[in-house]
């Protein structure tokens, strides 16, 4: 087994604020990661966080284990957020404002993702988790459209995780938010188009 593998810390519970400077280096690496790469200083990570380098490394004894609590992070923000968009937003709108953040997460998130497939490996835990929940999140959205007649019945979870991939891959670029954007709408106008509410 990697050390990426490797639990960061012990099985006990955590107390408040060992789980709040754990909270504070995940969120603070993961903005350090988005501006200057996954090889960022720890050091500058630490300091975001406003904790020393001593604690960054209790909770994470190496750069492999940070990467992999990232990692998961992001992913269930990610998609932890998918009720919050439903309650807020017609269902259209909550799928598309969710595609637009899943392609966010996939610019930001790439280079670990390439660092940790090194290390685990492409069939690993890790990665088989994070599928899971991103294709479960994607397929509440699509139901959730669905049903309200807001989008075509056609589509399915996978249809749409190979649409957004091709959209990613195709706008990785410098300044290429704003395309990535345009792209995610002309794909949610084509899933509007024939929708019609599904039958009691």
């Amino acid at each position: 087994m990697s050390q990426a593998s490797q639990p960061a810390v012990d099985a006990r519970p955590m107390r408040a604020d060992a789980r709040r400077n754990r909270e504070l280096l995940l969120t603070a690496a993961a903005a350090v990661y988005a501006e200057r790469g996954v090889d960022a200083s720890l050091e500058e990570i630490a300091r975001r966080a406003d904790v020393g380098i001593g604690t960054l490394y209790r909770h994470f004894p190496t750069r492999d284990a940070l990467n992999e609590a990232v990692y998961r992070h992001e992913v269930e923000r990610l998609c932890d957020g998918v009720d919050e968009l439903v309650a807020a937003n017609a269902p259209d709108v909550a799928l598309a404002v969710w595609m637009r953040r899943f392609a966010g997460y996939v610019a930001t998130k790439k280079g670990m993702a390439t660092a940790l497939k090194s290390v685990l490996g492409a069939d690993s835990e890790l990665f088989a988790y994070s599928r899971g929940r991103i294709m479960t999140a994607i397929g509440a959205l699509l139901d959730n459209a669905v049903a309200a007649g807001a989008i075509r019945d056609d589509v399915d979870a996978d249809d749409l995780i190979r649409a957004m991939s091709g959209i990613c891959m195709a706008t990785d670029t410098s300044g290429g938010s704003e395309r990535t954007a345009r792209l995610v709408d002309l794909l949610v106008d084509g899933m509007r188009y024939g929708a019609a509410p599904r039958r009691p």
